[in-house]
């Protein structure tokens, strides 16, 4: 089952020696449902995220979730709490690595939406960076 969706998404970060930064955006997305408690969430980027040109999908599952990057940045970031997961994070520049650990993962997600929360650590090629936290209601649109 697909269903068209509105997401309501909040992201924080919070990194060592600088202000919390908080982007709120809401943009229309896609909502999957792949059996077995497993769901896909994906939505295109916007000029507010700095990300315009992206394509980004969370694959969810029990346990795990999967935030894949496509288009003018490709990235993917693996999802656990409290294990670690190395990142290639590819820019026009070049690219970066990143190391994220899950704190904490929340999913409240049924065919009518619901809730996806990651809050992660991260480290920027091997300096601990700080602290990021997605929080994405999802409603659908009809």
């Amino acid at each position: 089952m697909r269903k068209d969706v509105l997401l309501t998404i909040r992201s924080e970060q919070r990194y060592e020696g600088q202000e919390t930064d908080v982007i709120e955006l809401v943009t229309e997305g896609v909502l999957e449902d792949l059996g077995d408690n497993n769901w896909r969430l994906v939505y295109e980027e916007s000029e507010i995220t700095g990300l315009r040109g992206v394509t980004t999908t969370f694959d969810i599952q029990p346990g795990r979730v999967v935030l894949t990057r496509t288009g003018e940045l490709e990235s993917e970031m693996i999802f656990e709490e409290n294990v670690r997961h190395e990142s290639l994070y590819r820019l026009d520049f070049g690219a970066l690595m990143l190391v994220v650990c899950a704190r904490r993962i929340g999913v409240e997600l049924t065919g009518e939406g619901g809730t996806l929360e990651i809050s992660y650590g991260i480290q920027i090629e091997q300096s601990q960076a700080g602290v990021v936290t997605y929080h994405i209601d999802v409603k659908p649109t009809a």
